[in-house]
């Protein structure tokens, strides 16, 4: 296990996480994150030489749709519930002075 992680290390990321961790917590968190870091550095002996940089796994298009309009202009039906209205629109109560 090349990285070590410090005890200070570990209480300060126990600050950030908002945890309170018990000692074995603690040795069992060193112990998971020299792991990690391990693995980490075991990826990046790899050669990646003519392999192009990715932001994602899976090819990301645009899947919405077009923005039509579907119900056109028909503002007589709406506004037929409407209990009050005016010049084409709805009328309400004021409801800031």
């Amino acid at each position: 296990m090349a990285n070590i992680i410090s005890d200070e290390t570990i209480e300060y990321v126990g600050i950030l996480a908002k945890l309170e961790l018990s000692e074995e917590e603690r040795e069992q968190a060193k112990k998971d994150m020299g792991s990690m870091l391990d693995y980490i550095d075991q990826l990046s002996e790899l050669d990646t030489t003519g392999v192009e940089p990715m932001s994602h796994v899976f090819p990301v298009n645009n899947v919405f749709r077009a923005d039509e309009v579907t119900n056109g202009d028909d503002r007589e039906n709406i506004l037929k519930n409407a209990p009050e209205e005016k010049d084409g629109s709805f009328v309400v109560p004021r409801t800031v002075e």
